[in-house]
């Protein structure tokens, strides 16, 4: 498999808009003359999508970490490339059987009649996809679109150039523009393409920027998969082990510095341990990084205008009130010169900082108090349906009672962030935390038409159903209320 050199001339200029709509053409007519592949077909594209990806590894780590400003190899690694490795091995090993034929149950009053479900392509899949993990967001929701037997456009972000420039010279270099085809560019061309016409589109990104996106997608009436964010809780009962939670909690906040849309946004536990447990994650996030300026294994935040956000969160919370706490003691100065913020605690917040009102997106914590389960409950439930909830026990009662009672688009027991890499269960938001689903199955069946078929019998009675009425039609329809 060829590697692609990440300083290589990209393989045409930024996109225009109005390029868009023929490269769409393009790939329907193409599906239209191949609208149902085999799974040889299949099989061949997904493994040549994971070679390409695999044999350019170190170009994307270097792209990545150059559009960040600086961004953990071991982090790409595990958050890209390990996550893609699972991704790329169950579709290989389960697709096969997506694909077949589902025979289901017909209604005793039908038989000998049968149904079954036939998975069928939709065609043209378009997405959307972010800068905070780029790679994998890009090509998980590929795996399933392939394997669902579909042709493919991606729209990466801006905020990562590089990475977007690498991305299309791979692609294009091992597919056509029919199979898969990556536009690079500015908003202007995001518009564009969420305005296409796909048969359905996948956007990972804010709730503000997903509910555009699907204002333009229902023009079309393109069915849509938006996985956004929201404010994940952590919740924190008595009953934790915290020398379990602290490791487990401060891991899965600063991977990628905070820069996760399941990330924890905020923790909710009773006053009288808010102190010491703030100490004791200030202590294990100084243990995981004994310095945050110049560390290589710490990740920077994206943009300048992100770091001034976050840093504009942090004002608005001290000056409402908050007692702010750093982990380290690094130079303030190196530290915004390579837009790295330490993990930071904030307590004694109120609902009208900003910080307890918008995703975070950072390594920022606040920590609210909450005296009880009850309480926890009713301040998740007033607020907007999150992408992910956490909570950290031993009680099964109370953990039951958080699950049955909680909406969230998924849940970790004990962790924080690792439900997102099961590829058994489906990822994906709830309310204003997105819409639809995929991973493993959930995405074939979300990048499928599952076809209800009915197969009529030539012994099948339902000629007695027939005009012109009789009596005769009326003891079967009497008979079938009986047995329905």
């Amino acid at each position: 498999m060829v590697r692609i050199d990440p300083s290589s001339k990209l393989n045409g200029k930024f996109d225009k808009p109005g390029e868009l709509e023929s490269i769409l053409s393009s790939q329907r007519n193409d599906f239209n003359h191949d609208p149902y592949p085999d799974w040889t077909a299949r099989r061949s594209k997904i493994e040549k999508l994971r070679d390409s990806v695999f044999a350019s590894e170190d170009a994307f780590i270097k792209a990545i970490s150059e559009d960040f400003g600086h961004r953990a190899v071991e982090e790409t690694m595990i958050a890209e490339f390990l996550v893609l490795k699972g991704g790329f091995s169950h579709a290989l090993k389960h697709t096969p059987k997506w694909m077949k034929t589902r025979r289901v149950s017909t209604a005793l009053p039908y038989w000998p009649a049968k149904n079954t479900i036939v998975p069928q392509p939709l065609g043209v899949v378009g997405i959307i996809s972010p800068w905070n993990y780029p790679l994998q967001l890009a090509v998980m929701p590929l795996i399933g679109a392939l394997g669902a037997g579909n042709r493919a456009m991606l729209k990466p972000s801006e905020y990562t150039p590089k990475f977007s420039a690498l991305l299309k010279n791979v692609i294009s270099h091992h597919f056509s523009d029919e199979e898969i085809y990556v536009a690079t560019g500015g908003v202007d061309v995001a518009s564009a393409f969420s305005e296409l016409p796909f048969d359905h589109l996948v956007f990972t990104g804010s709730t503000r920027v997903g509910r555009k996106v699907a204002q333009a997608a229902a023009k079309n009436l393109t069915p849509v998969t938006l996985e956004l964010g929201g404010k994940s809780p952590v919740i924190i009962d008595k009953s934790a082990k915290l020398d379990l939670v602290i490791p487990r909690l401060v891991n899965a906040k600063l991977l990628n510095a905070g820069q996760t849309c399941v990330a924890p946004d905020y923790v909710l536990m009773p006053q009288n341990d808010i102190e010491a447990f703030s100490r004791a994650v200030l202590k294990q996030a100084e243990k995981m990084y004994p310095r945050f300026a110049g560390n290589d294994d710490f990740t920077s935040i994206i943009a300048d205008s992100h770091y001034a956000r976050l840093q504009d969160l942090l004002e608005d919370a001290e000056n409402k009130g908050a007692k702010i706490t750093v982990a380290g003691n690094d130079n303030k100065q190196q530290l915004a010169k390579e837009r790295r913020v330490p993990l930071t605690i904030v307590t004694n917040t109120t609902p009208e900082m900003k910080i307890m009102q918008e995703e975070i997106f950072g390594p920022l914590l606040p920590i609210v108090a909450s005296e009880t389960l009850k309480e926890s409950l009713q301040y998740v439930q007033a607020q907007e349906r999150p992408l992910a909830l956490y909570w950290f026990g031993e009680d099964s009662e109370k953990k039951d009672k958080v699950l049955k009672t909680s909406h969230s688009g998924g849940v970790c027991i004990n962790e924080a962030a690792w439900h997102v890499v099961q590829d058994d269960l489906p990822f994906g938001g709830v309310g204003p935390s997105g819409m639809g689903a995929y991973h493993g199955e959930y995405g074939f069946e979300s990048f499928s038409h599952l076809k209800g078929v009915f197969h009529q019998s030539r012994f099948s009675q339902g000629k007695t159903l027939h005009p012109p009425y009789t009596v005769k039609t009326h003891k079967m329809m009497s008979l079938m209320r009986k047995i329905l």
